[in-house]
């Protein structure tokens, strides 16, 4: 009788450690930074469309909007052993745990299902690494957009600026109707958001040599010496309270009418439809003056780590189901920002959305697609950081346009 009850006990251990192995091998563990009510519903599209498939979800939340907090739970965890199975990502964080051999491959699924063809080229430069695909992107943020009181935009005028010196005039409107001109926060990754855009809107070709051939000339010549001078005259239209100011705050100013424009990312407009505002009805989005055809992003990816055998189909299943045009859809429809393939219907989209949409495939054809020297998807993290410097000197009146193209050469040669 013992004999049996022994038997029947290491039956039982067995396949309850059998059951054990499967249910961790159909489930994902992802770590990420979206911890806001739209962003965590979205990531619910994501989890449902999983478990439909039988695989379960492990959140591992780490709260912090630019992901520093989660980078540092996530070298934990590698050190350790135990990598989750997804992390989100963004641009050269990807390439460089790639380069440490510690992402896994999605080239399976990524043929199947021919990412290569709607997948945008320049979002592939950080989802493959040695052609091999290592990350899934969620999403496109586009940064060089403008955000405008709809009724301040109307009583002066009504036209949206298509070049500088409409641009100009227009904020020289708003000065006399008695708002703040430009609604701004004092940081330094906001001052180089506007940098991106001004230095975009004197050329492709420019953007391209400055931010991410890193060019010598271009980065110290008369080109960038204009982008300077056009960075001090912006810097004339902030209120003096501007230093330190959360971009959402900006953004507040905008929709309370107490500023006439914020130039920020798309990330801007989910504070204005929070506030129950439509496009086109309460505020305006458009491109930066010089810059329509032309786009700078940044995107958020899944990066895939490397697992126990296992473990690999419920991962390639979350890198498929990642990239499936309702995810794509639903996700980007809460996050603000465009979906990461572009093939994805426009229809559930507002109009800022579908100009997104549209403006990222135009970008995506015509080779006007850039990463975003703001943003980190021009050059890694200390090429950004030299040339942070050099921007937040010059628009606070530390350095002229002349001092600030000379050190910003030396800057980045300094970072290389």
């Amino acid at each position: 009788m013992r004999k049996f009850l022994t038997t029947t006990t290491a039956a039982a251990l067995i396949a309850t450690m059998a059951a054990g192995i499967a249910r961790a091998a159909d489930n994902v563990e992802v770590l990420h930074w979206w911890t806001s009510g739209g962003e965590a519903a979205a990531l619910d599209v994501l989890k449902k469309d999983l478990e439909g498939k039988g695989i379960s979800w492990t959140d591992m939340p780490v709260a912090g909007g630019g992901g520093t907090e989660a980078m540092t739970v996530l070298r934990a965890r590698v050190t350790a052993g135990n990598a989750p199975t997804a992390v989100q990502m963004l641009g050269f964080d990807i390439l460089d745990w790639a380069k440490e051999g510690a992402l896994g491959n999605l080239d399976e699924v990524a043929a199947k299902e021919g990412w290569d063809k709607v997948i945008p080229t320049a979002l592939q430069q950080f989802s493959k690494y040695d052609g091999h695909w290592i990350a899934a992107p969620v999403n496109v943020h586009s940064t060089n957009w403008v955000w405008i009181n709809k009724a301040a935009l109307d009583k002066a005028g009504g036209k949206e600026p298509a070049n500088w010196e409409e641009l100009v005039a227009l904020l020289d409107k708003f000065k006399e109707q008695g708002i703040t001109p430009v609604a701004h926060g004092g940081q330094p990754w906001q001052d180089a958001t506007i940098f991106d855009a001004v230095v975009l809107s004197l050329g492709n070709d420019f953007y391209k040599q400055a931010f991410i051939d890193l060019d010598p000339a271009a980065l110290s010549g008369d080109k960038m010496k204009e982008a300077f001078e056009r960075l001090a005259k912006l810097r004339s239209y902030v209120d003096d309270n501007f230093s330190g100011r959360d971009w959402n705050l900006a953004s507040a100013m905008v929709i309370e009418g107490k500023a006439g424009v914020q130039f920020m990312g798309d990330w801007a407009k989910g504070e204005f439809i929070k506030a129950g505002k439509k496009p086109g009805t309460d505020f305006v989005c458009m491109r930066f003056p010089g810059t329509q055809g032309s786009v700078t992003f940044n995107s958020d990816q899944f990066a895939m780590f490397k697992v126990a055998d296992d473990k690999v189909p419920a991962q390639l299943a979350m890198a498929s189901a990642i990239e499936s045009p309702a995810f794509q859809s639903a996700f980007n429809v809460v996050k603000g920002s465009a979906p990461a393939r572009t093939d994805v219907s426009d229809e559930a989209f507002d109009d800022c959305g579908k100009k997104a949409i549209k403006d990222l495939a135009e970008a995506n054809t015509n080779g006007s697609l850039f990463g975003s020297m703001a943003h980190g998807h021009a050059n890694p993290a200390s090429v950004k950081n030299a040339i942070y410097d050099v921007v937040t000197r010059a628009f606070n009146g530390e350095l002229n346009a002349d001092e600030a193209a000379e050190e910003l050469a030396a800057a980045v040669e300094g970072a290389k």
